[in-house]
């Protein structure tokens, strides 16, 4: 194949089809699993999860690359690989993931990012939301005060106008009674 990048992968370790293995599964090189593994497997190179294989528990590996079926979370610290037949339920934490047309994957991926991180970046987000709503919270409510003091200033140049017209009213009044 020209142009692409050829890999070869040694595998230390070949889980056949038909093997079932009731338990978490560790090893430090490459894996095949073609089996059904129930519990969480640890790889220390790259798991191929051929496309008769199942895993019912967590995957932790260098790389991975998933023909069958992963139910729980996935965590590389290199690439994901997800072929037509892989049937992925679970959540992914990768750098980078290749998903090809067909595979089934339901769960969230997080990429390139450490998890401390993305905390502190949402608590950041959310304060500077609060200070943003509690700002505009604090402009509304220095409108109302310029509003209301307007109004009332407003209200008692009506009244003071209502006072003095009635006072100038009254002295006119009392004058043409004295002219009688």
């Amino acid at each position: 194949m020209m142009g692409k990048k050829e890999t070869e992968i040694s595998i230390s370790t070949l889980i056949g089809k038909g093997t079932q293995i009731d338990g978490d599964f560790a090893s430090p090189g490459s894996v095949r699993i073609d089996g059904d593994i129930d519990g969480s497997v640890t790889v220390g190179g790259t798991l191929i999860l051929g496309a008769g294989g199942s895993v019912n528990g967590n995957v932790t590996a260098a790389s991975v690359v998933i023909g069958g079926e992963v139910l729980g979370d996935i965590t590389v610290q290199q690439k994901v690989e997800l072929t037509g037949t892989a049937k992925v339920l679970g959540n992914i934490v990768t750098t980078v993931i290749v998903i090809d047309e067909n595979a089934i994957f339901q769960g969230k991926c997080d990429m390139n990012q450490p998890v401390s991180d993305r905390k502190a970046k949402a608590r950041a987000a959310k304060a500077v939301k609060a200070s943003k709503k509690s700002a505009k919270a604090a402009l509304a409510e220095a409108l109302r005060e310029v509003q209301e003091a307007e109004s009332n200033e407003l209200q008692e140049e009506s009244a003071r106008e209502n006072t003095s017209g009635e006072a100038m009213q009254g002295q006119t009044s009392g004058s043409s009674e004295n002219n009688s």
